[in-house]
């Protein structure tokens, strides 16, 4: 049994999930698991669960920090939250997005911003959202030595050109669009793509065409992996919840539960009980008594 930050490890022999396998469970048809973190605490018991990879996702905008939508992040928010998810991770493979209009504007400026993220924020690749039009985005950055995952099918960045969260790919014109997506991103030299909200049967034909390992989140067990965000499977935010999502546990009920005992123990004042405070010796008690009433005579 091993240990990290102080976490139980069921695998003793684990070892650092790299790009190399990954690559090596696609070849092999094994199943990646990804999950999104955005604090050290998170972070600390997703890579003690055994994930592969660890998604610091943009979606940190509305969980963490009560942000309508994903484009209001920045990029100084964003790296906040990496250096702390970095700082919990230890085995599984970490991965930052690219927050809206990080790397729009030029090459130069996605080079830039995606070196803060590995350098700054200590991810080890970043992630864009976009198909074939980020294809040369993605073939700069990987040039300039940098990781670099892509995301296709429904791209929160740009819900409002894709009129809202929709199932991306119904149509067979759509399908193909997202075949050529997903060509290109791989051409450029993404490592992995993510599907997001897509036909099973069009994700699974299209993970088979790919020699890049894909993450599905809402597009079926046909790709290479799967990727959820770590309140909702675990039952935080309370929210209407999207087909594809499986809730794993029922955490904000227990948090709620447990804060609510607490403050009705303060105010019944049976919290602190005995076993909760510290004493002082009854001499030195006495001693600090002595000094108090000998300030105030003083005065």
């Amino acid at each position: 049994m091993s240990h990290v930050n102080g976490l139980q490890l069921d695998t003793p022999t684990r070892k650092k999930v790299t790009i190399r396998s990954l690559q090596y469970k696609k070849k092999n048809h094994t199943p990646i698991s990804m999950v999104t973190a955005y604090d050290y605490s998170g972070a600390r018991m997703v890579d003690a669960a055994g994930a592969d990879m660890v998604l610091v996702g943009d979606s940190l905008a509305q969980v963490m920090l009560g942000y309508e939508d994903t484009v209001s992040l920045t990029m100084d928010e964003m790296l906040h939250h990496c250096r702390a998810v970095a700082r919990g991770t230890q085995y599984a493979f970490r991965v930052g997005d690219m927050p809206f209009m990080s790397h729009q504007e030029s090459h130069q400026q996605a080079i830039r911003n995606a070196g803060r993220l590995l350098q700054e924020g200590r991810m080890e690749a970043v992630k864009l959202e976009g198909g074939v039009y980020v294809a040369d985005t993605i073939r700069a950055i990987s040039r300039a030595g940098i990781p670099v995952v892509g995301h296709i099918g429904l791209t929160p960045q740009t819900i409002s050109q894709l009129s809202g969260y929709r199932i991306q790919g119904r149509t067979g014109t759509d399908a193909y669009r997202l075949y050529q997506d997903a060509l290109a991103l791989q051409e450029a030299g993404a490592l992995a793509i993510i599907f997001e909200l897509m036909p099973t049967l069009v994700a699974e034909f299209i993970s088979e065409k790919l020699d890049v390992p894909t993450i599905g989140i809402g597009a079926g067990a046909g790709c290479d992996g799967q990727v959820l965000v770590y309140h909702d499977m675990l039952g935080f935010l309370h929210e209407t919840a999207p087909r594809f999502l499986k809730r794993f546990a029922n955490v904000e009920a227990v948090v709620v539960d447990a804060i609510s005992t607490y403050i009705g123990e303060v105010e019944a004042r049976e919290f602190p009980a005995e076993e909760h405070t510290y004493r002082i010796k009854e001499e030195e008690f006495d001693k600090f008594m002595e000094l108090v009433q000998t300030d105030n005579a003083a005065t």
